[in-house]
């Protein structure tokens, strides 16, 4: 997988910007507060796993039309939510990127790819709505607890600007048929022997299962609230940093830095780990809700170390998967 020098780029810019705001807000008095954590902060590795936990459920709900033998086990479909997220946080690419690696692993056991490319196209955009859901909790809760303010009618506006993005996109999956449109327009521009163009091949059973799965209301319901049920039972991995930290705040804040947090990191897909860009929202939201800048630039460098310590080995477990199978193809044209 390559990676363009303009991701580094932005990676570099990131990092420098993450960098400055420590060395701004006060280096010694971050690591005072990390320190004051201790070894409680790995608690925070096991805890992660309960959200991704969830996000696999939803998904396995989403899997099951096209695998009622049950081959995407829960355990498969987590390590792959693992892999998924390591991908996306870690390595210089866009966070579709992880989606592009969970159907390739996915598809290791014997399922349909266009029904698994469906399931992950809705899962991404359930995903969509339920960071604008779980952001307009965090926006409630904020205005619950403070005055109105400039930053808050900032999110309100933006929230609202971009609010038809969403709508139109589950509009022209409902409706549309644009992976065929994509392959015809494809094929006319590069000829129907250019390899981009066989890749497109099954545009058409893609969007099918597309419409297929979209009129499983039911499914659609279940994914949506066990995905939104992780993004909430994170949040306690805040609550837990900070009182580990000395900074006791409240479930309702917890619940208000998360959200915000999140919909932050998605607004920022573009910057790789969104370094820079995590810091300084941290510190806005939590000046809102009381919270020193040194608690909150610990907090994203305490997320940062859990990223870290789950996502390294998530990625050489599946270079490994990769390896194997390399090996396995080479053995049988051997």
């Amino acid at each position: 997988m390559r990676f363009s020098t303009s991701s580094y780029l932005v990676a570099l810019i990131g990092l420098a910007v993450m960098m400055g705001l420590i060395v701004h807000e006060g280096y010694q008095s971050i690591f005072q507060t990390l320190e004051h954590a201790g070894w409680g902060l790995l608690w925070l590795i096991p805890f992660h796993f309960l959200p991704l936990i969830l996000d696999a459920e939803s998904w396995r709900v989403l899997l099951r039309p096209c695998d009622p033998d049950g081959y995407a086990t829960r355990p498969f479909l987590v390590w792959i939510a693992t892999v998924r997220e390591a991908v996306s946080r870690l390595l210089p690419l866009a966070s579709i990127g992880g989606e592009i690696i969970g159907i390739r692993l996915a598809l290791r056991r014997p399922l349909d790819g266009a029904a698994v490319t469906a399931s992950v196209i809705l899962e991404v955009l359930l995903t969509l709505i339920n960071q604008y859901i779980f952001t307009v909790i965090g926006l409630v809760l904020l205005m619950a607890t403070i005055r109105n303010t400039p930053a808050v009618d900032t999110i309100w506006w933006g929230l609202g600007v971009s609010l038809p993005v969403p709508i139109m996109l589950a509009l022209l999956l409902r409706y549309g048929s644009p992976f065929s449109y994509i392959a015809r327009f494809t094929e006319r521009i590069l000829g129907s022997r250019h390899r981009l163009a066989s890749l497109l091949d099954n545009a058409p059973d893609l969007d099918e299962e597309i419409r297929k799965l979209y009129g499983q209301h039911g499914l659609l319901w279940t994914a949506l609230a066990w995905q939104l049920a992780g993004m909430l039972l994170g949040s306690f991995e805040t609550w837990l940093a900070l009182e580990l930290f000395g900074h006791s705040t409240t479930v309702w804040n917890a619940i208000i830095l998360e959200s915000l947090w999140l919909a932050i990191r998605h607004l920022a897909f573009f910057v790789p780990g969104a370094l820079g860009v995590q810091e300084t929202g941290l510190i806005i939201i939590g000046s809102l809700i009381g919270l020193p800048a040194d608690a909150t630039i610990a907090l994203s460098l305490a997320k940062r170390f859990r990223e870290i310590a789950i996502g390294l080995p998530a990625l050489a477990s599946w270079q490994w998967v990769e390896i194997r199978h390399i090996r396995r193809i080479a053995g049988t044209l051997g």
